[in-house]
């Protein structure tokens, strides 16, 4: 099993970590902060609160003087690059909200960013002071640097995981359209694939102001075509009239025959247990038409697994997306894994699974999903 991220934060680690501090600010008490990191309920901590944890002991031992503690992690920031010195940022947030700090922090920010990420730390200030922050933001958005232009975006996501959500965007996100109207074209493909989160996490609570976006952004540049898609697939996933039109998939008829004549969704076991995998075979045979045009199809396997206390909630996964001429079959194999993840926990039930052509469940079939050997106790 792959260890942990929080074991990044292990001793030696603290031991580097805190000599880079010395070497920049000579006061600085090594042995205390690393006690004061790895004191009380360290082990129990996780990956965020680990971090937190080490932000408060450099809080402890740098500086009482925010502007002079917060020089000593600029004079160091260029040797601490990647995903551990998250604190850096963290840092600025704990202790640089105070107005009298506010664009000392933001100018700290967007270095500390080019070495891991201030995506996290950036959303409190939103929420003290939208405009202002914002204002600084559009800055960013035109820097020269792509973890600049990144935090711009990935910044102010409405919904960014791991983060509280800026409910002040999920209200109303029109104040930072302009933003991404600044991004929707951006060389880094780093940069575009939060613009696209972006206006994936808008259309989840605003649908009309992402179609909008989506109808006028598309086909001037290959770039923004990509944004495009890929910020409207929760909307794909729903098979919205209007984006599933847009991207030129056909559309199910409600008043006549529909373009699928014949599909079938069958598995090789009706019987699996938790932590096993099944084995699903699908085939569609697509109705004749006197065009001879291909015919744009997204496939998916719709999963509504059981919840606790009986509930249903069903996720979709892609099985494949595919131009077919009118009369034709195609068939495919796909496989399901019943592993529980730190993200999904499976229960016993029935499972329904459903064989979906451009939002229309077309065939379906049954698992009968049962207790692990594990944890039910046999060996």
């Amino acid at each position: 099993m792959a260890e942990p991220l929080k074991a990044m934060y292990d001793l030696p680690f603290l031991r580097q970590f805190a000599a880079r501090v010395a070497s920049a600010w000579a006061p600085f008490e090594q042995e205390a902060f690393i006690r004061l990191v790895m004191g009380d309920g360290w082990e129990a901590l996780e990956l965020k609160g680990r971090i937190r944890r080490i932000t408060h002991a450099l809080g402890a031992t740098l500086p009482a003087s925010y502007p002079e503690a917060l020089g000593v992690l600029l004079a160091i920031h260029e040797q601490c690059a990647g995903f551990p010195y998250l604190f850096f940022p963290d840092f600025v947030e704990v202790y640089g909200l105070e107005e009298q700090h506010h664009e000392r922090s933001l100018d700290a920010l967007a270095r500390f960013t080019v070495q891991s990420s201030a995506e996290f730390a950036i959303r409190p200030f939103l929420m003290q002071a939208p405009g202002r922050t914002l204002a600084r933001m559009m800055e960013w958005a035109l820097s020269p640097n792509e973890h600049v232009r990144r935090l711009a975006s990935e910044g102010c996501r409405p919904r960014l995981p791991w983060a509280p959500a800026l409910t002040i965007y999920k209200k109303d996100p029109s104040p930072i359209v302009p933003l991404l109207e600044l991004l929707k074209c951006d060389p880094s493909l780093y940069v575009r694939k939060s613009v696209a989160n972006n206006l994936n996490d808008i259309a989840k609570d605003h649908p009309t102001i992402v179609r909008e976006i989506a109808k006028r952004w598309s086909g001037h540049h290959q770039w923004t075509d990509w944004i495009v898609r890929h910020g409207c697939r929760t909307l794909i996933k729903a098979a919205d009239p209007e984006i599933m039109a847009l991207f030129g998939y056909e559309e199910h008829s409600v008043d006549a025959e529909g373009f699928v004549e014949h599909a079938e969704l069958q598995t090789l076991s009706q019987e699996v247990r938790i932590g096993e995998e099944s084995e699903l075979r699908y085939e569609v045979k697509l109705r004749q038409s006197q065009s001879a045009e291909l015919l744009r199809l997204r496939v998916e396997l719709g999963v509504f697994y059981v919840k606790s206390g009986g509930k249903v909630s069903e996720k979709r996964f892609l099985v494949t997306d595919k131009k077919a001429a009118p009369g034709t079959s195609f068939s495919g194999a796909k496989k399901l894994s019943w592993k529980e993840l730190s993200t999904r926990k499976h229960y016993e039930g029935l499972h329904r699974l459903t064989l979906v052509v451009n939002g229309l469940a077309v065939a379906e079939t049954n698992i009968q999903l049962s207790e692990s050997v594990i944890r039910s106790g046999v060996e």
